[in-house]
């Protein structure tokens, strides 16, 4: 096993709403973790049941030091908007080698995933942006399994992050450079955090770690803001359930945004982007050429096909 340097610390992120029946399973797996240098950092945004108290007493129960609640602001901020004001608090007091996590409200964390994403990110250069993501153990509400989620099959260097995003934000750990140039970005209103810092970390020429070895419960039930699924028939259902439109419009988004904060993207990406951009304002014809871009493509023959056809219809 590597060894690790000393300083080495994960900042877990944790925004709360409305999460108080499953919040305590979710808590205590993170006192039964391998690696053991962590700080939570949490903030709740807007719930009305005892979120916060359970993790004010978790706070008072689980160290000195180990929770710090950080209180940007009253607002509102959903998902996306809250992981990132946390992310560009915690950028700040990171030290040098130091980690940061993303936590759900609602999963429970398998002993070793805080190990495994540091040794696979240690394992790195910090020269790069690097992030890492792994499977989960899909799980009902009352964690029974029910299947585990899709491995990663293809490529995931960019620009196959514009075309679909295949990591799970509950998984995700992420090197200090990855950090500071997505706590200096904007995503777009369209997007999800754990997509965007895909984009972000692959836009920049930094690399996706993807552990084929699930890391967590993942808790499925009636308001999981995305959920997952455990067949390839399945996924291909509910990306036809969404639709066309949904999903260019994303894409449209999620250029955009790139192309707006153009010391994001490496040379290579950025030429990239803009000739994806001509082609979405240009003809079907533009489109059709702009597919033979390299590794702009899905992660299954058939995600490709129903990518191609949405692509070319625009």
């Amino acid at each position: 096993m590597l060894q690790l340097l000393p300083e080495t610390r994960v900042a877990i992120l944790l925004s709360t709403f409305n999460g108080e029946r499953y919040l305590p399973a979710q808590l205590e797996s993170l006192l039964a973790q391998t690696f053991e240098e962590w700080t939570l950092y949490w903030r709740d945004d807007g719930s009305s049941d005892g979120s916060v108290a359970i993790v004010e007493e978790f706070s008072r129960t689980a160290g000195q030091g180990r929770c710090v609640r950080i209180q940007i602001t009253e607002e509102r901020l959903h998902a996306t908007g809250s992981y990132l004001a946390l992310l560009g608090v915690v950028r700040d007091r990171m030290a040098q080698g130091d980690l940061v996590a993303f936590v759900d409200q609602d999963d429970v964390w398998l002993p070793e995933k805080l190990r495994r994403g540091v040794d696979a990110l240690r394992a790195r250069a910090n020269a790069i942006p690097a992030m890492y993501c792994a499977r989960q153990m899909l799980v009902d509400e009352d964690l029974r399994q029910i299947g585990v989620s899709q491995p990663v099959m293809a490529s995931t260097a960019f620009p196959a992050a514009l075309t679909q995003n295949v990591t799970t934000g509950c998984t995700i750990l992420l090197n200090q450079r990855a950090v500071g140039l997505i706590a200096a970005s904007n995503p777009p209103p369209g997007s999800v955090h754990d997509w965007w810092c895909y984009l972000v970390v692959t836009a920049a020429g930094g690399v996706l770690i993807a552990d084929d070895t699930p890391t967590v419960l993942y808790r499925q039930h009636g308001t999981n803001t995305i959920g997952a699924h455990h067949t390839m028939r399945r996924r291909a259902i509910a990306a036809f359930k969404r639709g066309r439109s949904i999903y260019m419009s994303v894409m449209r988004q999620h250029v955009a945004a790139l192309l707006a904060q153009p010391h994001l993207l490496s040379e290579a990406a950025r030429a990239q982007v803009q000739g994806i951009q001509r082609a979405l304002d240009g003809n079907v014809l533009q489109r059709l050429a702009v597919l033979f871009t390299p590794g702009l493509r899905r992660q299954t023959l058939p995600e490709r096909l129903g990518f191609w056809a949405w692509f070319l219809a625009g």
